[in-house]
Parts: C-alpha cells; structure tokens; sequence
C-alpha cells in the first residue's frame, strides 16, 4: 500500500484510501472494547471478593478470565489514539496537529486529575491522592507525541519499538535508590503513590508512550481501505500472539513475573496469561495488541444490530468513559444501602471496598449489561449530535 503524501504545507494527503465503513470498523472495535472495560469497573465497585483476582493462587477460573479479558482495553484504546491522531492529521498540517494533540493531551489531564477522580471517589478527601489511570497515560502520550510527529518516520519508530520491546530491561531499577529523581522514574515506570505529590499513579508513561507512537505510525493501515490492508493488520496480530506464545514458554524476558512451572494444568494455564499490566510488560502487549489487531483487520466483515450497537460507544469514547464512571459508582452506592451499610461507606474508590459488602459474579454480569444499556441511550443521542455539528468543542467531548 502506498504511503500518503506530504504536502508543501505538511498537510497529509490520502486521497479516497480512508472511506466510512473503514472508520466505522475502528469505532467497531473501539466501542467493544470499552464495553468490556466496564466489565472491569463493574467488577471493582461490586466485588464480594477481598483478593487479587488474577491470584491463580486463590481465583477461580471465572473470576480470573473475568478481569483478564479486560486487559485488552488499555492496550486498543492507546493504539487507537495513536491511530486516530494520524487521520486527524490527514486533514492538517503538522503544526495544527502538534496544536491539537498537545490542547487535547492538556484537557485530558485536567479532567482526569478533576471529574474523573472525583467520580472515583465521590468524596474530597481522596484518601489516595488524585488518581492517575488511563486519561492520564493518554493525554500524557499525546503531549509526546505532538513532539514526536516532528521525527522522521524511522526515528517515531525506533522510539515506539525502543520503548515498548527494551523497557523491561529497567524493571529492577527501584525509586528509592534514585533519590530526588524518584518521582521522575516513578512518572516514567513505577506504579505507586508519586513521592512529591499527592497522586496515585498507576499508569507510568513507559511504555505506552511508545505503544501511541506506533499506532500513529500504522494509521495509514488501521484507516486504509485498501484490500491488502486488513491482512497485514491479521498477520501482525498473529505474529504478535505468536511472539507472546514463544516467549512466555522460554520464561525469560518480557515480564518481571515468569510463569508457574508445576502445579495442576488450570493453575499452569492461568499463569501462562497472566501478566505484568502497571506498567505493561511486552509480554502483556503482545498478548493483548495481537488480538486487537486481529479484531481490526475482521471488524469490516461485521455487520448487523450488535455492530451498529458497538459503533454508536465507539465514536462518543469520552463521554461513555465519564459516565460510566459515575453511573457505576452511584449504583455501588445503592447496592451498599440494600446490604444493610450507610451510603458513606461506598463513597471511597474501589480500592478497599468495606466489610460485609459485595455480590458474586452472576450480579456483577447483570449490573454490567444493565450499565451499558442505560449508556446508550445518551450516547446514541450525542453520537447523533456530533455528526451533525462541527462546533470545535465537541471534539474535546
């Protein structure tokens, strides 16, 4: 496939290459998956559990698969980002996009740090400090970006592969023995409360920094109509699960956690996918964007009510992501008040959720189904809405 060309003025130009039904396809996917990330929300604010529930040690099967299929989200949602800002770009040029991605990344990080946090906790004392998750990590990436789009394409990639296949070679390397760059390191690689401010910070900017940076770069593929191109995004995706594969049975590098090698089969099979995600080892990446990119490449072929339904959550990301939140959270509270406990005792993040409190699995899938639907309504509405208008300010909603 051709690559798109560069004006006089840098504008990218891409002629008919990125049609409709190929957005539509991104949106497909994009939506999926932010269905299954409330899952995830859903699971953290009703949970009867009191253990990591990837802790093959103490889980079920259930339980484990239920929080690892959402794995997948913060991986697409990032790669997609990186892909979005490159068709945005297709229509200005590089100083417009840099303005854009860096107005953006900015928003990003004041709502994350404001509402997004609050509807965390729905209190002020935010016991664990403002929290820092994927808008964070997003917006973070794309002020990076808006630098990086500067580089050659062969310089973008060098870093985005530099980043996300060699940061595993640093994970010994603790805060505490850095002094006053602890913070820094901890921003770029550490999950954990940062030690200068009061931020709970649990998505480092390394990798996925460079994970936005090659999703910049595959653009022109992601968005390409182009025949061959939903194969090479089928091929990579296999390659990609087929690295993961191969590595994870030499239990070497790529994740700081190696794999359980004796025990019963469902036990040696839960360790064999369970993976390092604060921060994301390559492992876990590979694992997780090779099926994105397997589910992008056949996004095209579906078609139907459940693809019209998922396309309408994929193009209002934002919105859906906040509400959510505070729809989840405010249900939690409710289900407290019928278990006997104050209203107050769910106004907290679902870090350390309270004695006495918490459904099984069979609730938690009831409440989540309940949640999207009553989201829809709302985003099919302003989905409509933002196809409609062109008023800039709904494209930072």
């Amino acid at each position: 496939m051709a690559m798109p060309a560069l004006d006089r003025s840098g504008t990218v130009t891409i002629g008919a290459s990125v049609g409709a039904a190929r957005l539509d396809s991104v949106d497909l996917v994009r939506g999926l998956v932010m269905v299954i990330m409330v899952l995830d929300h859903v699971r953290a604010y009703f949970t009867e559990v009191r253990f990591d529930p990837t802790d093959v040690t103490q889980t079920t099967l259930p339980l484990f698969l239920t929080r690892w299929v959402t794995h997948i989200c913060a991986p697409t949602f990032i790669f997609l980002a990186g892909a979005s800002a490159w068709i945005a770009g297709t229509r200005r040029t590089r100083g417009e996009l840099a303005r854009l991605l860096l107005s953006r990344g900015l928003w990003l990080l004041l709502l994350e740090f404001t509402v997004i946090t609050f509807g965390w906790y729905f209190n002020l004392r935010m016991e664990y400090g403002l929290i820092a998750q994927v808008i964070w990590v997003i917006g973070a990436s794309m002020i990076v970006l808006a630098g990086l789009i500067y580089l050659p394409r062969a310089a973008i990639a060098a870093i985005g592969l530099a980043l996300v296949l060699g940061h595993n070679l640093f994970d010994a390397i603790a805060p505490e023995r850095l002094g006053a760059w602890a913070p820094l390191w901890r921003m770029l690689h550490v999950p954990g409360p940062v030690e200068a401010a009061p931020v709970l910070l649990l998505y480092p900017l390394v990798p996925w920094v460079g994970v936005m940076a090659l999703g910049y770069l595959m653009g022109p593929v992601v968005f390409s109509r182009m025949p061959g191109a939903s194969r090479r995004l089928a091929l990579l995706g296999v390659a990609l699960i087929a690295a993961f594969v191969v590595l994870r049975a030499l239990n070497g590098y790529g994740d700081p956690r190696p794999r359980i090698v004796d025990g019963e089969v469902l036990v040696l099979a839960m360790s064999f996918v369970n993976l390092t995600k604060y921060p994301p080892s390559l492992l876990f990446l590979l694992m997780t964007l090779g099926p994105a990119l397997i589910a992008l490449a056949l996004a095209h072929r579906v078609r139907g009510p459940a693809a019209r339904f998922l396309v309408v959550f994929g193009r209002v990301p934002f919105l859906f992501y906040v509400t959510h939140i505070y729809l989840v959270h405010a249900l939690a509270v409710f289900a407290a008040t019928r278990q006997g406990l104050p209203p107050t005792s769910m106004l907290i993040a679902p870090v350390r959720l309270p004695d006495g409190y918490g459904f099984g699995l069979p609730v938690i899938y009831l409440v989540w189904i309940g949640v999207v639907l009553l989201l829809y309504p709302l985003c099919a509405r302003y989905a409509r809405v933002k196809e409609r208008s062109r008023t800039w300010w709904l494209s930072y909603l």
